[in-house]
């Protein structure tokens, strides 16, 4: 019955994910179990229905995995989400009932709580399944075929849930031809139909899961909340009165009474509430560590080992009762005192041979929990037969008080008593004492497990203290080199997490006259340990991102720095091979002087560059802190910035050197008008690379700014303009002057053209000029 709940819970639960997912535009699950146990598809979940973005760890390891869970169990309980006994390992592990405790947990929130927590503050109402049954008996009170009590039986004919989305919306279908249906299948059928195609809620029941004697009551409250949201959703205060007044099942399932009588006889859960790391901002990075809260189950029994665990007056289970009742209700005669001595006979030398299998005691302290766990089991399992011993010891008694048996008879008799106490006895002492030796096994690994965590974070906590006091770098490969001690530390964390783990869930046994008292000291002493390792967890979290940050910054400045300088020796070597004196002719003059004018335009191009890397430099000491390394970059800083004045003021040198050369040669072109000429032919290059890159007309200030400097340029050009008229009337003189008659009559014009080649000259620097316009 079990098996087959979780199957329904499993199909349904699944379908109802899928069904977010499909609103989210996330992929489809497949396997409930499985497909959870990373967390990553947990989250997706939650995302989509929190509508916070939520980063995942996309690592494939247990600790991604655990760190992904914990996010999740972290996002629900800030939301309230009900998360009791649940924790990380149990979804990373796939254990399947609370995997379906936790995903119920989430829909009983964002399905039926918010869907009715308008309704239920409008009615001061605080039990939503009250409230939604309710809703359901006075939406179908007018049908007679109809009446429901419950989310589990009243459910299973089909009559109900076609019932009340015809009460709300009778155009959809004949409610005759829903009742005249043959089967419960054919009418949950015809209403998930409907439900689906008129009303657009998925389909997340099968008809057959319903159609039993027992429903599963999650999936149907799970449904019919579905059917509350789209349908009209009014309550009215008779209609909850008159489910208040419904009776109440008296029924007790067989599982609850062993929960009930467990809880009452044997044990008491304690939670003992520890740090839970640390607290980020939606925007910071997701922590790699966490830490894990304590729960300690305290048994309560007596830790005198010489004391019965089992009451002196008789405990009797139901069963119990009914036989022992019957028993000595019937004529007490000797074949029915042999009958129920043999019974119980039977019994105590099946639960001798079970105590005989536990076998010896592990040296595991995970295996002694479970046997411990399982030692409870038969512990409690001699206290139910405690009856039938007594009622068998009480028959004997009677027999014997009759007077009815031979002396013989009543010899054998008392022999049977007393052997059937004396095995009774001897079973009794033997299970009280496995018991004492379990727990004490248990608590002394335990207690070791504490000693090696506590001993485990002292050494840690002085090793991050001095790795907190070693300063960062100096060289990018000695923080390389600190990275790379931070993951081993990362590494041993995931190693002791196995510990902290296995400290989640611890067992004590008390004294059922210390209560509380006795667990007070061990609570402090977990909570002292949880939060010495939630801040190493905070501190190795915070480092790694630390670590990582100054790394990624540290690389771009190196390679902006390696690049800068390799551009720096370039221009450097180009600059050197031009040509400054000693030209051949005008046309290696006029090559010189353009390869300074490109050489000036890519210096005005990567000077925004020497602003960038002073901009990193600034950034990554910002986080480094380090005065060793803020001292060698200033200093390459300074190297860069010394390169850059040296090759300008050699730029400047070599355009004075070459004006120089064209002034030797042509007195009239001044060496201002020279560099003029470089100025300007720079200006042509950066007009034009700036319309090439530009696709957006400049800001109204850089116009205005343009506007000015062409003013300045035509009037420039004026003057050039004037000189050049000047130049021509000279060069017209020239040649109608009795000299060149001279040239032409003695054919020498070797002078002549040597005159013509500066006015050459002359005319590119005043077209460079005017280009630039």
């Amino acid at each position: 019955m079990e098996d087959e709940r979780e199957d329904v819970q499993k199909k349904t639960f699944t379908k109802w994910i899928n069904a977010q997912f499909s609103k989210f535009g996330k992929q489809h699950i497949e396997n409930l179990f499985s497909d959870l146990q990373d967390g990553r598809r947990l989250l997706d979940l939650l995302e989509g229905l929190t509508g916070q973005k939520l980063p995942k760890e996309k690592g494939s390891t247990r600790v991604h995995a655990l760190n992904n869970v914990n996010k999740a169990l972290q996002i629900l309980q800030k939301n309230n989400v009900d998360l009791v006994n649940i924790g990380s390992t149990d979804i990373v592990d796939g254990n399947h009932k609370l995997t379906l405790g936790l995903i119920w947990n989430i829909i009983l929130h964002w399905q039926v709580k918010n869907v009715m927590k308008n309704i239920m503050a409008g009615l001061q109402q605080t039990n939503s399944e009250k409230i939604l049954l309710s809703w359901v008996r006075q939406s179908t009170r007018n049908y007679p075929h109809v009446n429901v009590t419950n989310f589990t039986t009243s459910w299973s004919d089909g009559l109900a849930l076609n019932a009340l989305i015809h009460s709300h919306r009778p155009d959809l279908f004949d409610w005759n031809s829903v009742v005249c249906q043959q089967s419960a299948t054919q009418r949950l059928e015809h209403a998930f139909n409907i439900a689906k195609y008129q009303l657009g809620i998925e389909k997340l029941l099968d008809p057959e899961d319903v159609a039993t004697t027992y429903p599963d009551k999650k999936s149907i409250l799970m449904y019919i909340t579905s059917l509350f949201q789209v349908l009209p959703q009014q309550v009215s205060i008779e209609a909850i009165q008159e489910v208040e007044m419904l009776p109440r099942p008296s029924k007790v399932t067989r599982e609850e009474h062993f929960q009930l009588h467990h809880q009452m006889h044997y044990s008491q859960q304690i939670t003992v509430s520890l740090a839970q790391g640390y607290e980020r901002t939606p925007s910071s990075p997701k922590p790699r560590f966490k830490s894990y809260a304590y729960t300690q189950a305290a048994y309560v029994t007596t830790s005198d080992p010489t004391r019965s665990p089992f009451p002196s007056q008789r405990l009797e289970s139901p069963e119990d009762k009914s036989f022992g009742t019957s028993l000595l209700e019937t004529e007490v005669n000797l074949d029915s005192y042999q009958t129920a001595l043999e019974e119980v006979l039977s019994w105590l030398l099946s639960a001798e041979d079970t105590l005989q299998a536990q076998g010896e005691i592990s040296n595991d302290v995970e295996e002694v929990k479970e046997q411990f766990h399982t030692h409870e089991g038969y512990m409690m399992d001699l206290t139910s037969h405690q009856g039938r011993v007594g009622n068998v010891l009480q028959l004997g008694s009677q027999l014997i008080g009759t007077g009815k048996l031979s002396e013989d008879e009543e010899t054998e008799v008392q022999e049977q008593m007393n052997l059937l106490n004396s095995r009774w006895e001897c079973l009794r002492v033997a299970s009280m004492e496995k018991q004492s030796n379990l727990h004490k096994v248990l608590m002394d690994l335990q207690n070791q497990q504490l000693k090696e965590l506590n001993d485990w974070l002292t050494k840690t906590e002085e090793r991050t203290r001095k790795m907190e006091k070693e300063p960062l770098g100096p060289d990018l490969e000695d923080l390389k080199h600190q990275i790379q001690q931070h993951k081993v530390l990362q590494e041993d964390l995931e190693q002791e997490q196995v510990r902290v783990n296995s400290l989640t869930h611890m067992v004590v046994v008390v004294d059922e006259s210390s209560g509380d008292h006795a667990t007070a000291a061990l609570e402090e002493q977990l909570k002292v340990l949880g939060d010495r390792w939630a801040n190493i967890c905070r501190w190795t979290e915070d480092r790694w991102i630390l670590l990582q940050d100054i790394l990624l910054k540290w690389q771009r400045f190196t390679e902006e720095q390696c690049l800068f300088s390799a551009w720096l020796s370039e221009k450097e070597d180009a600059l050197n091979k031009i040509h400054t004196t000693g030209f051949k002719d005008q046309s290696e003059m006029l090559s010189s002087l353009q390869k300074l004018a490109v050489l000036k335009t890519d210096l005005e191009k990567k000077k925004q560059t020497m602003d960038k890397l002073c901009s990193l430099n600034q950034d990554l000491l910002s986080t480094l802190k380090n005065t060793l390394v803020a001292q060698k970059m200033e200093a390459w800083l300074d190297n860069f910035a010394q390169r850059w004045d040296n090759l300008v003021q050699k730029l400047e040198k070599s355009s004075t050197q070459i004006s120089q050369a064209v002034t030797t040669t042509q007195p009239s072109l001044t060496q201002t008008t020279v560099m003029e000429t470089v100025t300007m032919v720079t200006t042509r290059e950066q007009i034009l690379v700036k319309h090439a890159q530009e696709e957006l007309p400049p800001p109204p200030p850089q116009k205005k700014r343009q506007i000015i400097v062409d003013s300045e340029i035509r009037k420039r050009l004026d003057v050039d303009i004037t000189e050049l008229h000047s130049w021509i009337t000279r060069s017209e003189a020239v040649l109608q002057s009795p000299e060149f008659a001279i040239y032409r009559k003695e054919g020498n014009f070797s002078d002549l053209k040597e005159k013509v080649n500066v006015g050459y000259l002359l005319l590119f620097i005043y077209f460079s000029k005017f280009c630039c316009l």
